[in-house]
Order: structure tokens, then C-alpha cells, then sequence
């Protein structure tokens, strides 16, 4: 596009024509605006007017730039594709990822009756005991734990702190392959996802330059999904060196597995500037509560709290003091140490299972999944199924990674391994014969 149908001559009416001109349907979607000379040249004004005009217009995510493409119109959120998967009937799930409930923490009936009573709407704020348990989980992470906050799930603390350092257009590096709802949240806040590649130890250092382009970079130290990889203290080692050279940069750690695993605590020495860590409790507690904490640097935590206030102003008490009460539960009994042993033991039974039919897969990971590379995700997934296995193809979750799909063991039971493993490999072979 090389002229735009407007008579405006200062930034807020340059963008209010834009804008307007989008909304009636004369500029569509990827649509691109002209340069910021050429615009000003046609309007007759200072090209800073221009500028100032798109930062507006890009500040509210309505157009993004992006390098040499230009300045293009934004797609609507109402475009994303929400990631989910609709089990066929009569396979066994080894695709949505589903916890085994009986591994889940019930509440004591008698707790029930003295504390499920309803709060007004002036008791508000974090609950004292979740937020005692939530530091001393920080403490024992080696992270500080001043500033604490308490929000609705992972993806809640993860989007209050995206929107506090990152302005519409920026790159935020994640993993590849990664959780497709990070992907969508980027979407949604005109953000565009840098790959980080992957090995058995998690995510790989990016080159320092690379870090120093990105407005944030979020890092799952712990069973990632999809791959189920954990970092090692010299994969921290090598990120605490990165780190310190791109000071202006969000680091974002979603530790959704922490209490669940075996991996070393994190170790950043020094953390850098601007840092999140959150842990969701919905692993080890129950998905339904949708209750995480995070601890953050001094600045991130106020702004994010902020955030806060203005919207959903608090998480509910009664979920907060439910979701205490059964994480000191899990830790006086010592069930935390048993629900992680009982899922590493599945996965890797499965791991080594495929290893006697010829699939090697590394078996250094944990958590509920495992990621296999294949020549061919469709037929794969089809030739599961026709043997009654549901599992996950891998697209949703990659961006440049090779094709793979993802089998979920949380409810893997002992007595099918062994055919599931006699399957996935002969899926894998049929596509191999496919081929050559």
C-alpha cells in the first residue's frame, strides 16, 4: 500500500484515521502502511509526526512492525487458534496430558467444615499461610523471596509480567518445542516468539546479542513440556553467564513441575535485573484450584501487583487457603517425593521399554511426557490410533523444530507399557517403510 486516505496533520489524528480506516474494512489484516517518510511526504507533516502516529497505533497492538516488512496491520486475537484436543472414543488417552487423580491430595473433611466459609468483598489480598509456604519453596530454590505475589494460574503471572516490559512487537525468546498456550499469549499481546533450540538439558544459551534483541526470554527449568527435559547445573551455569550481558531483559521461569522433580535447584548467580519465577500448583495440588505463586524482582513485583488491583484484584481466599491447606498436607505426609517418583517411574518404564524395540530415546527427562521425533506426524498418529492409542501430534507445539509427536504417561498404566512401546514402534517403522 503506498498512500492512506486521510487528511489528519497530528499524531493522535494520524492514528485515529488509521485506526478508524481499519475498523470500516479499507485496511485488512497484514495489510501494509506506508514508510514513515512516504507518509510523511503525502500528509505534508515531520516524519516524527509519523513516527509518533505508529507508535501509538503500535503501542495499542492495532499495527506491528517488523524490520524490513514495514509497518503491516495487526491480526485480531480473535484469530488465534486455542490449542486443545478432543479425545476419540474408545482410545486410551496418551494425548491430553491428564493427571492420574488418585496421585491428587483430597481435603480433610473436617478442615472443610471449619474454613469453607465465604469472604466479604473488603478481605482481599494474599493468604498469610500460602504466601509463608510459598517463600519458604523460594528460599529452598535459592531465590529471593521479598516480594511474593499469589495469581490465577502460570499463564496469569506469566501475562501481568509480559505486559509490564514488553511493548507490542518486541521478540520474546521461548523454547521450540514449547506449551502451545505461551504461544498463543504472545499472539494475543502482539508479541513475536523467538525459537530457542533444545537439548536433553532444556533450552539452549542463545548468543549474547541474540538475549540482548529480546524484550523477555521464559525458561521451563523442570519436566518441559512437551519434551519433559530439565536443566543441569552446568545448563544454569551457562545461562547465568548470558544473562549478565543482556541486562535489559525479562527473564521468565515457569517452574510448573518444582516440587514434582529431581532436578537441581536453580542456580543464577548473579539473578539478572528483571526476573519472574512462577510455580503453578496445579501439577501437585489439582488443576481445578488455578492458583500459582511468583516471586519477582522489587519493580516487576509492584507493577504486576498493580496490574492486579485493576482487574481481577485478588485471587479468591477460599482457593488460596484450600490450595495451603493441601500443599502442607502433601508435604507432612512426604507425598510430594512419592507423586514425582510414581510418574518418573512410568515415563522412564516407558523409555526403556522403547529401547528393547529399538526406539532410544534419552531418559535423562521427567514429568509426564515424551517427545518423539518421527518422519511423519499424521500417519503416526493415525497408526496409533488404529491400534487403539490416542496420542498428540507435534505441530501445536513447534515452531522450527522437526516433526514429532507428543505421548502423555500420566495415566499410563503399568500393565499396557509394554504394548504401548510394541506399538510406537511399529507405527514408526511402517512410516519408515513408507518413505524409503
Amino acid at each position: 500500500m503506498n498512500t492512506l486516505l486521510t487528511n489528519a496533520s497530528t499524531a493522535v489524528e494520524i492514528a485515529e484515521a488509521i485506526e478508524r480506516q481499519i475498523r470500516q474494512g479499507e485496511l485488512l489484516q497484514n495489510a501494509s502502511l506506508p514508510s514513515v517518510r512516504d507518509l510523511a511526504v503525502q500528509l505534508k507533516v515531520s516524519p516524527n509526526t509519523v513516527a509518533a502516529a505508529y507508535r501509538r497505533l503500535r503501542d495499542s497492538g492495532i499495527v506491528v512492525t517488523d524490520g524490513r516488512r514495514g509497518t503491516r496491520v495487526s491480526a485480531p486475537a480473535s484469530e488465534i487458534v486455542e490449542y486443545g484436543f478432543v479425545l476419540p472414543e474408545g482410545l486410551y488417552d496418551m494425548a491430553s496430558g491428564n493427571l492420574d487423580a488418585s496421585l491428587l491430595p483430597a481435603p480433610d473433611p473436617e478442615w472443610l467444615l471449619r474454613n469453607v466459609t465465604q469472604s466479604g468483598f473488603d478481605q482481599f489480598g494474599d493468604d498469610p499461610q500460602l504466601s509463608s509456604l510459598a517463600r519458604e519453596w523460594l528460599d529452598s530454590q535459592q531465590l529471593p523471596s521479598e516480594h511474593v505475589g499469589v495469581y490465577c494460574g502460570a499463564l496469569d503471572a506469566v501475562e501481568r509480567a509480559l505486559r509490564a516490559r514488553c511493548r507490542p512487537g518486541a521478540t520474546v525468546l521461548i523454547e521450540d518445542p514449547c506449551w502451545p498456550p505461551l504461544r498463543d499469549l504472545l499472539t494475543g499481546l502482539q508479541l513475536k516468539p523467538g525459537e530457542l533450540s533444545m537439548d536433553e538439558h532444556g533450552a539452549l544459551a542463545p548468543a549474547p546479542e541474540v538475549l540482548r534483541g529480546a524484550a523477555a526470554v521464559v525458561l521451563t527449568p523442570r519436566a518441559q513440556n512437551p519434551t519433559g527435559c530439565s536443566f543441569d547445573t552446568p545448563r544454569w551455569r551457562q545461562w547465568s553467564a548470558v544473562l549478565q550481558d543482556a541486562p535489559h531483559t525479562l527473564l521468565v521461569i515457569d517452574d510448573h513441575w518444582g516440587p514434582l522433580s529431581q532436578a537441581p535447584a536453580i542456580d543464577l548467580q548473579p539473578l539478572p535485573q528483571h526476573w519472574l519465577y512462577v510455580l503453578s500448583t496445579s501439577k501437585f495440588i489439582g488443576p481445578d484450584l488455578r492458583v500459582s505463586i511468583a516471586g519477582a524482582s522489587a519493580s516487576l513485583h509492584g507493577e504486576m501487583q498493580r496490574q492486579q488491583r485493576v482487574g481481577p484484584r485478588w485471587v479468591s481466599l477460599l482457593l488460596q487457603r484450600l490450595t495451603a491447606h493441601l500443599w502442607n498436607r502433601m508435604l507432612q505426609a512426604g507425598r510430594l517425593t512419592e507423586v514425582g517418583a510414581a510418574y518418573r517411574s512410568r515415563r522412564q518404564s516407558l523409555v526403556e521399554a522403547l529401547e528393547l524395540m529399538g526406539v532410544s530415546l534419552s531418559s535423562s527427562g521427567e514429568g509426564l511426557h515424551l517427545w518423539l521425533p518421527v518422519i511423519d506426524e499424521t500417519s503416526t498418529v493415525q497408526a496409533l490410533a488404529s491400534a487403539g492409542w490416542a496420542v498428540q501430534a507435534g505441530s501445536p507445539f513447534r515452531l522450527q523444530s522437526g516433526p514429532a509427536v507428543r505421548v502423555s504417561v500420566g495415566n499410563l498404566a503399568e500393565a499396557d507399557i509394554a504394548r504401548l512401546a510394541a506399538d510406537i514402534a511399529s507405527a514408526l517403522q511402517a512410516a519408515r517403510r513408507r518413505v524409503y
